[in-house]
């Protein structure tokens, strides 16, 4: 089973540990949470459970079709967004359970003075496949 556990960096429900965003991190902290990211991902990779994992730049904005031969139609960028969703994994594990556990794992990476931030993350299942339409 496949799930996206989504790294809400603001929102969710209250945070354990109030952290300022990374651009007020030391360069160290930085980089301790990257490598906190990469060794999880490497973790991962070793018991097969590891299929993608990204992080998103603060650039960003919506789009949407407007009428058949009229250009897309763009508005924002909206900061509420971008600050929400920093990044993702995807996952291949054998249950909801399996999913759970790597989402709290990886909430503790390190932040500010090297203490994990507790971060929320939202798992969420991919879509099984579409139903079979029968006669």
């Amino acid at each position: 089973m496949k799930y996206l556990l989504l790294k809400h960096y603001r929102g969710g429900p209250a945070p354990a540990v109030d952290f300022e965003s990374m651009d007020q991190w030391t360069p160290e902290e930085v980089d301790a949470h990257v490598q906190f990211m990469r060794d999880f991902a490497a973790r991962l990779e070793e018991t097969g459970e590891f299929v993608d994992a990204q992080a998103l730049a603060p650039e960003g904005t919506f789009v949407r079709h407007d009428g058949e031969g009229r250009p897309p139609v763009t508005d924002g960028p909206f900061a509420e967004t971008k600050d929400l969703i920093a990044g993702w994994y995807v996952i291949d594990v054998e249950s909801w359970d399996r999913a759970v556990q790597l989402a709290g794992e990886l909430s503790a990476a390190p932040g500010p003075g090297g203490e994990p931030i507790h971060e929320w993350l939202e798992v969420r299942p991919f879509l099984g496949e579409s139903p079979t339409v029968t006669e």
